[in-house]
């Protein structure tokens, strides 16, 4: 598999403590628990978004530019397809309202030193008070 350089989640094994809080924002299925601990499994379903690195209480997950396998965006597709068949993902839901990701738009967030997720809908409210 041809390689390219382009940015790609890095999980510092020291500073995770296999919570599983980033397993799924990865919608593509890159991330999964190996032995207690957050790991990349398959490099080209990384589509280097970045959507878990918002959910990590301890701040282990980053984006690195470097040598990495193409994102395949056909494999991606496919595994959240047999995912969301299978009944394996867990709709995230806003911590505000409740709405979940199957009714709205959700971004990853930082508010009362946790990391959680809202809702289009509400964000306007916790940036203005």
């Amino acid at each position: 598999m041809a390689t390219v350089t382009r940015g790609i989640v890095h999980i510092d094994e020291d500073k995770c403590t296999g919570c599983g809080l980033c397993v799924l924002p990865c919608a593509e299925g890159a991330i999964e628990l190996v032995d207690g601990k957050a790991k990349v499994v398959k490099e080209e379903l990384c589509d280097g978004a970045g959507f878990c690195l918002a959910v990590c209480p301890e701040g282990a997950l980053t984006i690195e530019q470097r040598e990495a396998p193409a994102f395949d965006e056909d494999a991606a597709a496919e595994r959240t397809a047999a995912k969301l068949a299978a009944g394996a993902v867990m709709a995230q839901t806003c911590f505000a309202c409740g709405r979940s990701e199957m009714d709205a738009p959700l971004l990853p967030v930082r508010t009362g030193g946790r990391s959680t997720w809202v809702c289009v809908k509400c964000l306007p409210q916790l940036i203005h008070g």
